[in-house]
């Protein structure tokens, strides 16, 4: 894309965090936004100072686990403009917690708003981006869909897929004009790991560091650049880029790190099957000789 002035941007998580700072930088740039978020409250501070800066900003609440909401806000969004430039799936959630304990309330929860949410919203949208001269996609990933960790698969698996589907629709849409972009940023200094809902029981869920998170403006500063350079995979932050790197030149080193300390669960697992083992051997023993005297 090469000029962003006069273009009308589609934002959804846009109250807090990167949402918030890629709409006041896609402002900042002359871009008029439609903003979405359940958050009212924060969507409104996030309108005001966008309004500031010279633009038309428009902004409802959607809740990105109802299909229905999400179709009739796309059809205001085309109602008011009758077209779309740029559109930014950034709205996103995690879990903290063993997969196992998982519910399939919490994991339709999760899918819904970090992938399914994103290919609705794009599905809908893209005939009329696609007429567009210059319209472009940005898909807010994380480098988490590129490399995996543990007790966050569902956030894992639903970053894995939005990244293929960047992939996908890239392959089958540039040579239409249309940009695709899959930002995946490092740990960001904002409230997702906080207020992640955590599977262990008297747990709160872990947040990272803040030696290594970056901030949610550098990532918006990254995406318009990827914008502009129509960039398809953009990492952000120092530890998204040594993980990208360990992943593709020897993935073999982080699989390594998820298995230490294997063998000593599995003696451990291993004794304490044995021990289970004895115990109702002893108890089907006991069980017997009482027959016996009786």
């Amino acid at each position: 894309m090469r000029n962003i002035r006069g273009k009308k941007a589609l934002i959804t998580g846009a109250a807090s965090g990167i949402g918030r700072e890629l709409a006041l930088h896609l402002a900042s740039e002359g871009a008029d936004l439609f903003l979405l978020d359940v958050d009212e409250s924060g969507l409104n501070d996030t309108a005001n100072a966008a309004t500031l800066l010279g633009v038309r900003v428009i902004f409802r609440h959607c809740d990105l686990t109802d299909s229905q909401q999400i179709s009739d806000v796309i059809r205001a969004v085309l109602d008011q403009w009758n077209y779309i430039d740029i559109l930014v799936n950034n709205a996103g959630v995690a879990f903290y917690g063993p997969t196992h304990t998982m519910t399939t309330a919490q994991w339709d929860w999760l899918l819904a708003i970090n992938l399914l949410a994103p290919i609705q919203i794009t599905r809908e949208l893209l005939p009329a981006l696609i007429n567009r001269p210059e319209a472009h996609i940005v898909n807010i990933a994380s480098i988490c869909g590129i490399v995996s960790g543990s007790r966050f698969s569902a956030y894992q698996v639903s970053k894995f897929g939005l990244l293929g589907f960047s992939e996908a629709l890239r392959a089958e849409y540039s040579r239409q004009g249309l940009g695709v972009s899959a930002i995946c940023p490092g740990p960001v200094s904002t409230r997702l790991f906080e207020s992640a809902p955590c599977g262990r029981k008297d747990k709160k869920t872990p947040v990272p560091p803040r030696w290594a998170c970056i901030s949610p403006e550098q990532v918006a500063q990254k995406t318009i650049k990827a914008i502009y350079k129509d960039k398809g995979l953009c990492l952000v932050g120092w530890v998204a880029y040594v993980l990208y790197y360990l992943k593709r030149l020897t993935p073999w080193s982080l699989d390594l790190a998820h298995r230490f300390g294997r063998r000593k669960k599995m003696k451990k697992k291993a004794e304490q099957l044995h021990e289970s083992a004895k115990l109702k051997a002893d108890a089907i023993t006991s069980s017997d000789l009482c027959s016996k005297v009786t």
